[in-house]
C-alpha cells in the first residue's frame, strides 16, 4: 500500500478516483462529503498527533486501489462522523442519499461492537459482526479498510492494546478478507498482526530474507528476463514481475516445520496477458523450456476458487536449478486476485447496472450462506462454529462432480455433505457414493481431487438419522434435522386431529358445526394461533382440551366465568403442560405480565383480566398491590423445564465493559435477549433483558455481575 509515511491531501485521493470515475456528479459527491467529514472532525486529533481527518483520508484512499465505487468512496470519508461527531443518520442521508448514508450506519453499527477473540463465550458479538456483514459487502470492505489504517498507525498504542488488536485483526477480520478473496488487504493486515503479535518471529523472517535478498533479486531478474524474451519471440504481449511472499505466509509455513530453503515460492514470477487462451500458451512455453515440478500443477482458471480467484499455478527448476512458483494470469484476473470481491464494484461506464447488480448477487452467495446459518443454527455456539467451519474455514478441500463441476468443502466432508451441497433433494434421495470410481461408506472422508457421484433414489424415504453422527457441514445437518422435526410435526398433526375429531363426536356434536369457518377463525384468533394444524399440535400435547374450544364459541372465559368456576370449587384436571398452575381450574388461558417478568421462584399471584385469562404477577408488583378483587392463588409448575425474560439494569463506571457483561452471563447459563445502553455523565448503564431458568439462577447471575469492579449497582427492574 502506498502512502504510508506522509500525509493524505484531497488531491492525493481525488487523483487516484479520477483515474477510474469519469462522473462529474460522482466526483463532486466526493468532493462534498470529504468538505463535511473535514468540518465535523475540525480540531480533532488522532493519537499520532495528526489531525482526524487523515484517518477517513486514508481509509477513503486504501479503496481507491480497490476501485471501489463514489458511494463506497464517500462512506469511508464519513464513516466516523455519526460516531465522533453531531452527525445524524438523517442528515447524511438527506445529503448524500440513502445508499450512502445506510453504508455509513453499516460501519458505525459495526464499529460500535467491541471486537473480540476472547473465547468462545464471546461468540453472540461476534455474531453480530458476521451477520452485520452480509447486508452490504462493502460495508466489510470499508471495515478492513479501517482496520489497515488503524494497523499502520498501531505503534503509538500500549504494547498490550497492540497485541490485543493484532490478535482480533488475525483471529475475526482476515479470515473474512480471505473469504471475499481481497488478498492485497488481507496480506498486509496479516504481517502487521505478526509485527505486533510476535515481534521476534517476524523480524527473524525479515532477518532471513534479507540475508539473501540480493541472490534471490538476482536469481529474479535473470529468470524474469529468459522468460519475457523467450515470450517476446512467440509474439506474446505480456507484462511480467518479481513476486514476493508475504512474511506471515512464510512464518505460518516455518511454524509447520518447513525449512526455509525448502519453501518453494520465495523465488516466485507473475505473468500477465491479456486472454485466458495466452495463458495456457504461456504455460506451455515455460514447460518446454523449464522441467516441471510433479505434483506442484494448479489450473484455477478452469475451476475457480469460490472467492472468484483465478490463475495457473505451477512450480519449475529454472536458472541454475533454482526452484521458481510461477503465476500465470490476465490482467483482469489479476484485479480479482488481488481485490477479490472488491473488485466488482470498480466504476465502469455504459454498465448496465441492473445486469451488475444481477452478478453481484451470485458473487455474495458466501454472505447469503452466513444468514442461512445464522436463522438455522440451534444456539450461538453452534452459529460461529458453523461459520468458521463452513464459510471462513481456510481448511478447505475441493472435489469433483463427474461434470468436472468444482465444489468447496470444509476439510472433513463426507459424500453426504457433499450431496447436500449439490441439492437438498440430492441429499435426501441419496443411497450411496461412488468416489474415483470406487464405491465408499458414506461416511468416508473426502480429499482434494476426488470424483464424487452420489446414487439416488426415489424410493429413498428421506436421510438417515444417524448421518448426524458424521456429517460435518451445517447445511447437511439442519437440513437432516429438518426432515426430521417435520416428519415428527405432520405425525403430531394427524394425532392432534384425530383426538379432536374424536372428541367432538363423543360430545355429541358435529365436527361441521363446532369446526365452521366462523368458528373456526374465532378459535384461532382468541388462542393467536396462525392455521388449523397449530391448534392440531396443541391437542396432540394436551395443550388444549374440547372444553377450551367450546368456551371460546361459546363465548365463556370472561371474568364473571372464571370467578364462578371458583366458587362451585370445578376441580378440573390440571394440565401438567402449563407453565403455571391454577387453583381450581385447569385449561385456562394464563399470560406473564409484562410489568415484572416474573421467574421460578419468585412469589406470584394471579389477576382475573376483563376476557384475556389470567394475567400472572410478581405477589410485590405495584400494579396489583391496591387490589383485593379478581385475585387468585396460582403456583409454579416445576415440573415444566424452560427459561423466562426478565430486566435487569446495570450501572458502570466506563464504557468498554459489554464484553464482561456478556462473558459472565455466558458462565451462569443465561442468555441475553436484548441490550440497550445510553451514557449518564462518565457512567454508562446497561438495560439487559435476559432469560434465566429460576430466581436462583438470576440472582447468581446479578451477584457475579456486581462483583465486576466496574461495576456500581445491579438490580431487577419492574415497570
Amino acid at each position: 500500500m502506498s502512502n504510508k509515511n506522509k500525509l493524505v491531501t484531497i488531491n492525493d485521493l481525488m487523483d487516484k478516483v479520477s483515474s477510474y470515475i469519469h462522473n462529474q456528479d460522482e466526483l463532486d459527491l466526493i468532493m462534498k462529503a470529504y468538505e463535511y467529514a473535514n468540518e465535523k472532525h475540525f480540531g480533532q486529533k488522532r493519537i499520532t498527533g495528526d489531525d482526524y481527518i487523515q484517518h477517513p483520508l486514508n481509509v477513503a484512499l486504501i479503496l481507491t486501489e480497490t476501485s471501489s465505487d463514489a458511494k463506497a468512496i464517500c462512506a469511508a470519508l464519513l464513516h466516523d462522523t455519526i460516531e465522533d461527531s453531531d452527525s445524524t443518520f438523517e442528515e447524511i442521508e438527506q445529503l448524500f442519499g440513502t445508499e450512502v448514508a445506510s453504508l455509513v450506519d453499516g460501519v458505525t453499527k459495526i464499529n460500535k461492537i467491541k471486537f473480540s477473540s476472547v473465547s468462545e463465550q464471546m461468540a453472540e458479538n461476534q455474531r453480530k459482526i458476521l451477520v452485520g456483514l452480509a447486508n452490504d459487502v462493502r460495508v466489510i470492505i470499508i471495515k478492513l479498510a479501517d482496520r489497515l489504517h488503524n494497523m499502520r498507525t498501531l505503534y503509538v498504542l500500549p504494547e498490550e492494546k497492540q497485541k490485543r488488536k493484532a490478535k482480533e485483526t488475525l483471529e475475526i477480520l482476515t479470515p473474512v478478507a480471505h473469504r471475499l478473496g481481497i488478498y492485497k488487504l488481507k496480506s498486509e493486515l496479516e504481517d502487521l498482526s505478526l509485527r505486533y503479535l510476535k515481534p521476534d518471529a517476524y523480524y527473524d523472517v525479515v532477518e532471513r530474507l534479507n540475508l539473501k535478498k540480493s541472490e534471490r533479486d538476482e536469481a529474479v531478474n535473470k529468470m524474469m528476463n529468459e522468460v519475457s524474451l523467450m515470450l517476446d519471440e512467440h509474439g506474446i504481449k505480456h507484462d511480467i514481475k518479481g513476486r514476493s511472499k508475504s512474511i506471515y505466509s512464510i512464518y505460518n509455513k516455518l511454524s509447520k516445520g518447513r525449512s526455509f530453503n525448502d519453501i518453494y515460492d520465495l523465488l516466485a514470477l507473475r505473468i500477465f496477458v491479456e486472454t485466458e487462451q495466452e495463458c495456457y500458451l504461456v504455460l506451455g512455453l515455460i514447460h518446454s523450456k523449464y522441467k516441471p515440478v510433479p505434483k506442484r500443477f494448479k489450473d484455477f482458471i478452469a475451476m475457480p476458487k469460490t472467492n472468484l480467484y483465478q490463475s495457473l499455478h505451477t512450480t519449475v527448476f529454472g536458472i541454475d536449478g533454482e526452484l521458481f512458483e510461477i503465476q500465470i494470469r490476465t490482467y483482469e484476473m489479476d484485479k480479482i486476485a488481488e481485490y477479490g470481491i472488491a473488485s466488482h464494484w470498480s466504476y465502469k461506464e455504459n454498465t448496465d447496472a441492473s445486469k451488475m447488480k444481477d452478478a453481484m448477487e451470485q458473487k455474495l452467495q458466501i454472505f447469503r450462506n452466513i444468514i442461512e446459518l445464522n436463522e438455522e443454527a440451534s444456539s450461538t455456539e453452534e452459529f460461529i462454529n458453523d461459520v468458521r467451519n463452513d464459510v471462513l474455514g481456510n481448511d478447505s478441500i475441493y472435489v469433483y462432480t463427474p461434470k468436472g463441476d468444482v465444489l468447496e468443502l470444509p476439510k472433513g466432508s463426507t459424500p453426504v455433505d457433499f450431496a447436500y451441497k449439490v441439492h437438498s433433494e440430492v441429499g435426501d434421495k441419496m443411497v450411496g457414493a461412488i468416489v474415483n470410481d470406487n464405491i465408499v461408506p458414506l461416511d468416508y472422508k473426502l480429499n482434494t481431487g476426488d470424483i464424487v457421484k452420489v446414487n439416488t433414489s426415489n424410493l429413498s424415504k428421506g436421510p438417515n438419522k444417524d448421518w448426524l453422527n458424521f456429517v460435518i457441514t451445517a447445511a447437511a445437518k439442519n437440513r437432516i434435522k429438518s426432515f426430521y422435526s417435520k416428519l415428527e410435526r405432520e405425525d403430531l398433526i394427524n394425532k392432534g386431529s384425530e383426538i379432536l375429531e374424536k372428541e367432538i363426536r363423543r360430545s355429541g356434536n358435529a365436527i361441521s358445526d363446532i369446526l365452521s369457518n366462523d368458528n373456526l377463525d374465532n378459535i384461532l384468533n382468541e388462542l393467536k394461533l396462525k392455521d388449523i394444524n397449530e391448534l392440531y399440535l396443541g391437542f396432540a400435547t394436551n395443550k388444549y382440551s374440547l372444553n377450551t374450544i367450546l368456551r371460546i364459541i361459546n363465548g365463556e372465559d370472561k371474568e364473571e366465568d372464571i370467578l364462578n368456576k371458583i366458587k362451585l370449587n370445578n376441580q378440573a384436571k390440571i394440565t401438567l403442560k402449563n407453565d403455571i398452575l391454577v387453583e381450581g381450574i385447569g385449561d385456562i388461558k394464563v399470560n406473564l405480565a409484562s410489568c415484572c417478568k416474573a421467574v421460578p421462584g419468585d412469589n406470584i399471584i394471579g389477576y382475573i383480566t376483563r376476557g384475556n385469562g389470567i394475567s400472572i404477577h410478581r405477589s410485590n408488583c405495584q400494579h396489583i398491590l391496591d387490589t383485593d378483587e379478581r385475585i387468585i392463588n396460582v403456583k409454579w409448575n416445576y415440573v415444566i423445564n424452560k427459561k423466562y425474560p426478565t430486566d435487569v439494569i446495570i450501572h458502570t463506571k466506563d464504557d468498554d465493559n459489554l464484553v464482561d457483561l456478556v462473558t459472565k452471563a455466558s458462565s451462569n447459563n443465561v442468555q441475553i435477549q436484548n441490550i440497550s445502553a445510553y451514557n449518564s455523565g462518565n457512567d454508562k448503564i446497561y438495560t439487559i433483558t435476559v432469560l434465566v431458568a429460576s430466581l436462583e439462577n438470576l440472582n447468581k447471575f446479578m451477584n457475579d455481575i456486581n462483583n465486576l469492579k466496574f461495576v456500581k449497582s445491579v438490580e431487577r427492574m419492574m415497570s
